[in-house]
């Protein structure tokens, strides 16, 4: 099975594919390291600043190296807001069996609330380069993450009053269908 872990910067994809490694172990790839490769390996003229660009650069690549998965037989997570709504249209119905996909978003109430927070989280798993986070564009970016997958029927692990990562992990698990017991 491959699950995909889409969303919004900030929201804790990484963590949570972490966790889920640890719970299933599934190992998971960070979408951030396959722009890191391309940018570094002078791949791309795109840098970090052009996400949504990069969005639809990275995905062709990642829908490649998923399909493969499948065809092996292996498990896999891939995570990052590099997964476009529209993911479906690389796979034919063969591959789709084999992939569970859900957004993870935060909403505007629960940002304000919890900025530094959120801020101070966002090098949990990994070390994130130093950069000025935008409370306003992670607003934004959240709320059309969240059309995106309505509009694409995506369900979506939305986080609106506390982050409580044991929470998110069973609402992972309702989603892609493994029972809480697994191991």
């Amino acid at each position: 099975m491959i699950i995909l872990i889409g969303g919004s910067s900030h929201v804790g994809k990484t963590f949570l594919a972490q966790k889920l490694l640890e719970k299933l172990h599934y190992p998971y790839l960070s979408l951030d390291h396959l722009k890191m490769m391309f940018i570094r390996g002078r791949l791309t003229d795109l840098t970090v600043e052009d996400d949504y660009e990069m969005r639809y650069f990275l995905w062709p690549y990642a829908a490649e190296l998923i399909k493969t998965a499948i065809e092996n037989e292996q498990n896999m997570i891939v995570e990052g807001c590099y997964i476009p709504s529209e993911w479906r249209e690389q796979f034919t119905e063969e591959y789709l069996k084999d992939i569970k996909c859900f957004f993870i978003t935060m909403s505007e109430d629960y940002l304000r609330n919890n900025f530094d927070s959120v801020k101070s989280n966002g090098s949990v798993i990994e070390n994130r380069m130093e950069e000025e986070v935008d409370l306003e564009r992670l607003i934004n970016c959240s709320k059309e993450f969240k059309k995106e997958a309505e509009e694409n029927n995506i369900p979506v692990i939305d986080i609106t009053d506390h982050y409580d990562i044991n929470e998110i992990i069973e609402k992972a698990l309702e989603i892609i269908d493994i029972g809480e017991g697994h191991e």
